[in-house]
Order: structure tokens, then sequence, then C-alpha cells
């Protein structure tokens, strides 16, 4: 099924709304002259560790551990991530160096 022009100028219009209205919105909901209530507060502190682990779950899930490798290449790259941010506490080199160890053993080790 393929659209129209105008269906993909209305969907592209749609996303650029859509993501505008979220970036946008909480500016204008909680200006910087007034205190955010103390549960935005709250979920501002322990949303980026509980999507972290949410993601760690979501990608660790399906690590074969009785088979294969007994997922090594995962553990290892997990031990690279957390020694490498320990060491610089960057997430971006954390992140690369994780995903470049990966890559590596999957590709040339296992």
């Amino acid at each position: 099924m393929t659209m129209t022009v105008i269906q993909g100028v209305l969907t592209v219009a749609a996303v650029a709304i859509g993501t505008m209205l979220t970036r946008f919105l909480p500016f204008l909901v909680f200006p910087e002259s007034k205190r955010p209530p103390r549960i935005v507060e709250y979920f501002g502190r322990v949303l980026p560790y509980a999507m972290t682990g949410l993601l760690v779950v979501y990608a660790l899930r399906d690590t074969p551990i009785t088979t294969g490798s007994h997922g090594a290449p995962e553990l290892i790259a997990c031990l690279v991530i957390v020694a490498l941010h320990l060491w610089r506490r960057s997430m971006l080199l954390s992140i690369a160096g994780g995903t470049i160890v990966y890559m590596l053993l999957i590709q040339l080790v296992f």
C-alpha cells in the first residue's frame, strides 16, 4: 500500500506537530518561574534509572545461556560498559565501547 503525496505530507506534518508538542509542552506547563509538583520532580529523579534497567532487561531477554556461547559475549560487553562508565563517567563512551566490544566478539571470537 502506497501513500499519495497529500497523505505523505499530512503524515510528516502530524509527526512534526506531535514531536514539537512533546518537546515544548513541558516548558509551557511548568515555566521556570514556577516550581513543578513534587511528583514530577520525583519522576525526574527515578525514571532515568528505571528506563535504563528496562532497556538492559529488554536487550538481554533472549540471551541464550544454555546453548552456544552461553551468553559470554553479552556478559563481557556488559562488564566493559560498566568498567568504562566507572572509569570515565561518559555514557557515550560506555555505550560505544560496549557495542564495539560486543560486535568484535560475535564477529571474530564466538
